[in-house]
């Protein structure tokens, strides 16, 4: 392995430093968090419905996790003030839970948790139909932002680039002119919240950091029916929530994965 990232160092490529590459009790660390990051959301699941404001989200998900030894990684993150990040129809990312956002059957919101477990980090965001019924619009945003995770996820091999994933992202998004979002992307992650790589969802093949077995990244591509641009709220006191440039929706699953020798095994979802 490090014959073949020396050769790459020397063709000019972008190659991980030796943090990156996770050891086997590390990777065994971040498994434990990505299983316990998997059981919150699969707890959102369960008891997510129409009438329930978003506050009560972050309180399934601080309780869920903490009862469970887990502490949520985005409280107090650099002044995020919740557990997690609910963000409804047109609000890209960084949706901050509240009392007075309450779901409506029809909106579409996805939820953002990122667990630390024992000192390791695992990081996955789900959408959520409420009511189980949206618009047809909606309902195909929804379906190619996964799809677009899971091609992304597909083009991820061993000793390939950080770039064949946006690039495959790029290809599929454009049949339904859908705008990605290029201000913000997937990381690196499991022994800090973002590490290296940035993992950007339109890009081209060949190109960023080599992919390496060992390596833990998120793959999060955000999805919008309009344009790619967006803007963060104005009324949003805190400065997080991103909201879509023409206001139209967004959508984004994101899943937290480690690259082997065979491809990339999904460490939470």
């Amino acid at each position: 392995m490090d014959l073949k990232i020396m050769d790459m160092e020397k063709r000019g490529k972008i190659v991980p430093t030796r943090s990156l590459i996770k050891t086997p009790e590390q990777i065994e660390g971040i498994r434990r968090s990505g299983e316990l990051n998997t059981a919150v959301l699969d707890e959102v699941a369960r008891l997510i419905h129409p009438g329930m404001n978003t506050l009560e989200i972050d309180e399934i998900c601080s309780s869920y996790c903490t009862s469970h030894g887990g502490v949520a990684a985005c409280l107090g993150y650099e002044g995020y003030p919740k557990s997690v990040c609910t963000s409804i129809n047109e609000v890209v990312c960084h949706g901050i839970p509240k009392e007075t956002d309450v779901l409506q059957e029809g909106d579409i919101v996805n939820v953002d948790f990122t667990t630390i477990l024992d000192g390791y980090y695992a990081d996955a965001s789900r959408m959520f139909v409420i009511g189980g019924k949206t618009t047809p619009e909606k309902e195909q945003l929804v379906r190619v932002a996964r799809e677009c995770l899971e091609i992304g996820a597909e083009a991820a091999k061993p000793y390939g680039f950080v770039g064949d994933i946006g690039h495959a992202i790029k290809k599929h998004c454009k049949k339904y002119n859908y705008g990605i979002v290029k201000d913000l992307c997937g990381h690196g992650v499991g022994l800090e919240f973002h590490e290296e790589p940035e993992v950007v969802h339109d890009a081209y093949r060949g190109t960023g950091m080599l992919l390496v077995p060992g390596m833990v990244f998120t793959i999060e591509p955000m999805i919008n029916m309009g344009t790619s641009k967006v803007f963060i709220d104005a009324d949003d006191e805190y400065g997080w929530e991103v909201i879509t440039g023409d206001e139209k929706p967004s959508a984004q699953w994101e899943h937290t994965f480690l690259m082997t020798e065979h491809g990339v095994e999904i460490l939470s979802y």
